[in-house]
């Protein structure tokens, strides 16, 4: 069987030149390249030397890939939206959070979206102002909401009427008013995995149009003396490759904008969320650029603002995967090697030092990813591999199904891309397994963003 035939992503075709607009599809990061040694390298640095100096396995951040990938998100917004009230960019925090990532995003022009307390207390211990982060969550504590008023967060968006009561009773005891957005279910359903999908009805998130509960909490909102209500949000789902979906979505919040204006209730913001979709294998798609979801939005609000006669609102969105994801590679070391022999033939079982402990997506959501050998060229044929963890379980797989060469053998280096949403975020210590590093590779030098957890720390926990 031909590497061709099984493998998901061929290193060097992803990372030569490709047609105009396929480079923001591209899996690996911009500056990932394969050196004349054999070695793979991330922004010039080798990653055989960073596995020596960071050990493995080790989450690599391309910095420059994903500081120009925010700078571009921000780039097409604000020429899109030039002529229609301005643009904002909150990058998504939960794709994948540190104190110097924050920075970065915010010195390229972006806010925070945050949706915890531990999430929006990294962002201010980055020195970055909460007036330049939002807080979302369906079920915030009293401590989130404090958190957000003494900070003065740019908005709060509610998810229920209960929260709506909730804020407006603390947000009452200290004599403030809230500013809050009121995330609305639109109904459009659009994005991979039904996990992800976040604009049905039958599901946790969302002040329901369909039902009448989203205009309720409209006048409930306007009326509180305690809320500022600011304007509308909407998040449709994760991982989505077409515009269409926001497009609908758009379309129906911004017509509820237009049936509050006859209310007489103004909503100068609106926030049309994330959930922009990226590439994990040659198989998957060529999801759209920013500019064209900049486009089509701005179409949406350019229809609305002529139909309703409401002046433009400043418009939002959410991006976290598409800025972070292909920025970032993990770095594992090869342990176990042995066939197993199925209904076709063999399949090889590469083991590495990870696994669903740093990248759940394959065993939570069905996630497809591919893997390249990191640190050495091979002449050997290709053969039917699969990339498993060290895990008790079976469903511990990291790649699926990859072509990696027959030579593949203990101590070898394998690099996986596109995990900087959501590998660290979600990460767990099942097994006892410490949570990897986070390096950041950036002109030949390692900047070490998230250190390596050790035992010691998960034993500091246990009260014994």
């Amino acid at each position: 069987m031909s590497a061709e035939d099984m493998q998901g992503v061929n290193l060097e075709q992803v990372t030569a030149p490709e047609p105009d607009g396929a480079a923001y599809g591209a899996i690996w990061s911009a500056h990932t390249e394969r050196l004349s040694s054999g070695e793979l390298s991330v922004a010039g640095v080798p990653l055989p030397r960073l596995a020596a100096e960071c050990g493995t396995p080790t989450f690599v951040l391309d910095t420059a890939d994903a500081r120009s990938r925010a700078r571009i998100w921000k780039d097409e917004m604000d020429k899109a939206f030039a002529s229609l009230g301005g643009a904002d960019v909150y990058y998504a925090g939960k794709a994948f959070l540190s104190k110097q990532f924050a920075r970065w995003m915010v010195a390229d022009g972006l806010h925070i979206d945050t949706a915890s307390e531990g999430e929006l207390r990294t962002v201010l211990a980055a020195g970055i102002p909460g007036s330049a982060c939002g807080l979302h969550g369906n079920n915030k504590s009293r401590a989130e909401v404090e958190l957000a008023l003494e900070t003065g967060v740019a908005h709060i968006v509610i998810d229920s009427l209960d929260e709506l009561d909730f804020v407006e009773r603390i947000a009452a005891e200290r004599g403030v008013q809230a500013p809050v957005y009121l995330r609305l279910t639109t109904g459009v359903h659009a994005g991979g995995h039904e996990f992800i999908a976040t604009a049905h009805e039958d599901q946790k998130f969302g002040l329901s149009i369909s039902t009448g509960v989203a205009r309720e909490a409209m006048e409930r909102a306007a009326a509180a003396p305690h809320l500022r209500l600011l304007g509308l949000h909407s998040h449709i789902g994760s991982q989505i490759a077409s515009v269409d979906g926001f497009a609908a979505a758009a379309a129906i919040i911004l017509a509820e904008r237009e049936w509050a204006g006859k209310q007489g209730i103004d909503l100068p913001e609106i926030d049309l969320g994330g959930g922009y979709g990226v590439r994990y294998t040659r198989a998957d798609p060529i999801p759209p650029t920013p500019q064209m979801f900049a486009q089509e939005l701005a179409a949406a609000v350019t229809e609305h603002v002529h139909r309703s006669g409401l002046s433009a609102p400043r418009v939002s969105i959410e991006p976290g995967r598409s800025i972070v994801a292909p920025a970032m590679l993990m770095l594992y070391s090869v342990g176990t090697v042995k066939d197993v022999a199925i209904d076709s033939g063999t399949r090889t079982y590469v083991s590495v030092d990870g696994g669903m402990s740093d990248n759940i997506r394959p065993a939570l959501y069905e996630a497809d990813y591919t893997a390249a050998l990191a640190n050495r060229f091979s002449t050997s044929e290709v053969q039917r591999s699969r990339v498993v963890g060290k895990h008790c379980e079976s469903g511990d797989i990291v790649v699926r199904n990859v072509a990696l060469p027959a030579d593949i053998h203990r101590g070898d280096l394998l690099a996986v891309p596109a995990v900087g949403a959501y590998g660290y975020a979600m990460a767990s210590n099942y097994n006892m397994l410490t949570k990897p590093a986070v390096v950041a590779a950036e002109n030949g030098e390692i900047t070490q963003l998230l250190r390596r957890q050790n035992v010691d720390d998960l034993l500091a926990y246990d009260l014994g």
